[in-house]
């Protein structure tokens, strides 16, 4: 019976040494947080960017000597520039085999397209064969995809046509409309090169894939209805893109010698459509049809190189594409693009590398050697014709289906985008689309998610309480996440304002009982990448408010960035180092530990 006490008192001791050991061991690890090294400055990071993308990371260089290793960094310099460099020396003929057999493919569907979208620019049939020769050559050199098919594409033909003509009219002075055409050209592939050079690239994920999917729908719309000029033969047509403007246009200016004698009226109103199913039976006799016509339906907007397992930087491409069109504006070339049908037939005809595009440059150069004077010739009903063909591939049907099932801000952004196009204009449209897409962003950014944190039963997990109904809130403690990158004038006001009225709701609801209402915050601040002045602000304002409602502010897993700007504004040193943690659970322990005083106290 006497040794009882002494048993008991060993227990209580041993209790006492693993939770100040507990407790060290969460000192040791605040500290971690506290005493971590400065993060790299803003013009380290803008240096360290440029030089990724010109000496791209590859495996620790072993040379000994100061010359190899200068000779390394310059071959890793023209091979980042010119990946052509890397991937030739592996190049062997059982690949140019399959090369040579995509690109001839290529390239019969790309003589035809070229010659229709040059018509939809409203340029002379060659310039669209120019740039199916030049701007390929170019990106074969400096490009990274091996099936991107590089040429003309007919959204890009019709923006031109619809902004340049608001200028200069094509024809009252053609010279100066093309004098326009291939300015735009070289100021769009400078535009192109210095965003690639200076890592930018992230700029055109403000247009999201819903709202590529809503403009490529409505202005493949607006392209087909286009055409009725040349398959109908009118004469004068709007120069407008909406659909009002080019229906009224089709619909009022039918004049032809068939309204001033009825007896010859259908001979000019079929002229047309005979060259179409004249072209078409033609296209039948030959078996054009199975040389890339029905892969026109194949679902153009995957991964090619996912599905070949590499990866491609869009910061480069944008490199590539850059000078690939500064080089066209010097050689009679308008701006060229990846096509999504060409590169879908390029895939599917089993090309291996670039150099599909190099035999497709060489086709279309020799058939503009020998079919140059026959161009002229062609009837654009053909043309109409053609750009037709290539415009169902445009129109996602199925891809606005899904996007309407999966999020429905992002279809309010696709219809947007698709009947700014269809109703305004193109340049609209494109308008409509990046100011969507952006007030997404910016909406998500001023009212970002703020979580209430609850533990897991059986478990030392923090996580939603709303979405996992069975987590438990620890009492007198309320802890939560902020769902947001960063923590700045735009959302600190309300992250602070939402963050009180939490702590006012608890305070009238436990105003009767004896827990006295919240007596900790835990900020879980793991989302948060970075921080600003104001930011920090809205924190200090939170933190003396909460010290008026007798509560405790304390910081869990705060990012290198974040941390980094605490210390600098001395807010650590406000409301004390014990208040930093590495983890939620760490922080809510500690609070209950120290019964709601200083953790150095627990």
């Amino acid at each position: 019976m006497g040794s009882q006490p002494i048993e008991t008192l060993s227990e209580e001791e041993q209790r006492r040494q693993l939770n100040m050991e507990d407790a060290t061991s969460q000192l040791e690890r605040a500290q971690w947080v506290l005493n971590s090294p400065d993060p790299p400055g803003l013009l380290q990071e803008l240096g360290s960017s440029v030089r990724e993308i010109i000496f791209p990371r590859g495996k620790k260089r072993t040379s000994s000597t100061a010359r190899q290793k200068q000779q390394s960094r310059a071959i890793e310099f023209l091979q980042g520039v010119f990946p052509i460099l890397r991937w030739g020396r592996d190049y062997k003929a059982s690949k140019f085999k399959n090369d040579l057999m995509a690109g001839l493919t290529l390239a019969s569907l790309s003589i035809p397209q070229s010659i229709g979208y040059a018509n939809l620019a409203k340029l002379d049939p060659q310039y669209g064969l120019y740039t199916s020769v030049i701007p390929p050559l170019i990106y074969a050199i400096m490009g990274s995809s091996r099936e991107i098919a590089i040429g003309p594409v007919a959204v890009v033909s019709m923006l031109l046509s619809s902004m340049i003509a608001e200028i200069q009219d094509p024809l009252a002075d053609p010279v100066a409309y093309r004098n326009f055409v291939f300015t735009v050209t070289l100021f769009a592939g400078t535009f192109q090169a210095l965003f690639g050079l200076f890592r930018l690239g992230f700029l055109v994920d403000f247009l999201s894939h819903a709202s590529i999917v809503g403009f490529m729908g409505g202005a493949a719309i607006v392209i087909g209805l286009q055409q009725l000029k040349g398959l109908l033969g009118i004469s004068h047509f709007t120069t407008k893109t909406d659909v009002v403007s080019v229906l009224h246009s089709a619909f009022t200016s039918i004049d032809h010698p068939g309204r001033r004698n009825k007896k010859l009226f259908w001979f000019p109103a079929i002229a047309p459509l005979v060259s179409v199913i004249l072209s078409t039976l033609i296209v039948f006799l030959t078996k054009a049809d199975k040389h890339g016509v029905k892969i026109e339906a194949i679902a153009v907007g995957r991964s090619f190189a996912s599905i070949k397992g590499y990866h491609i930087d869009g910061n480069k491409e944008m490199l590539a594409i850059g000078f690939m069109n500064i080089a066209g504006s010097l050689s009679s070339c308008y701006v060229a693009t990846g096509s999504f049908s060409r590169t879908a037939v390029n895939f599917s005809a089993g090309c291996q590398t670039l150099v599909s595009n190099i035999v497709m440059s060489i086709t279309v150069l020799v058939s503009l050697e020998v079919f140059t004077r026959l161009l002229y010739y062609t009837p654009t009903a053909i043309l109409a014709s053609i750009i037709l063909s290539a415009l169902p591939g445009l129109i996602d049907i199925r891809g606005a289906y899904y996007i309407w099932k999966v999020d429905k801000l992002d279809f309010i952004a696709c219809i947007g985008a698709f009947f700014g196009v269809l109703f305004a204009s193109v340049e609209i449209g494109l308008l409509a689309a990046v100011i969507i897409s952006f007030a997404r962003i910016l909406l998500n950014a001023i009212r970002p998610g703020i979580e209430a944190l609850g533990r897991l039963p059986r478990a030392d997990v923090y996580c939603d309480m709303n979405q996992y109904p069975m987590a438990v809130k620890t009492p007198g403690i309320l802890a939560v996440r902020i769902n947001s990158a960063l923590l700045c004038f735009a959302n600190a006001n309300f992250i602070r304002e939402r963050i009180l009225r939490w702590v006012t709701e608890e305070v009238n609801e436990t105003k009767e009982s004896t827990e006295g209402g919240i007596k900790a915050v835990i900020l879980d601040m793991s989302n948060v990448m970075n921080i600003d002045t104001a930011g920090i602000l809205a924190l200090e304002e939170l933190h003396k408010e909460l010290l008026i409602h007798e509560s405790q502010l304390a910081i869990a897993n705060p990012k290198w960035q974040v941390i980094h700007k605490l210390r600098l504004a001395k807010f650590i040193d406000r409301i004390g180092s014990g208040w930093i943690f590495l983890t939620v659970s760490e922080a809510v322990d500690a609070c209950v530990c120290s019964k709601l005083t200083a953790f150095a106290n627990c």
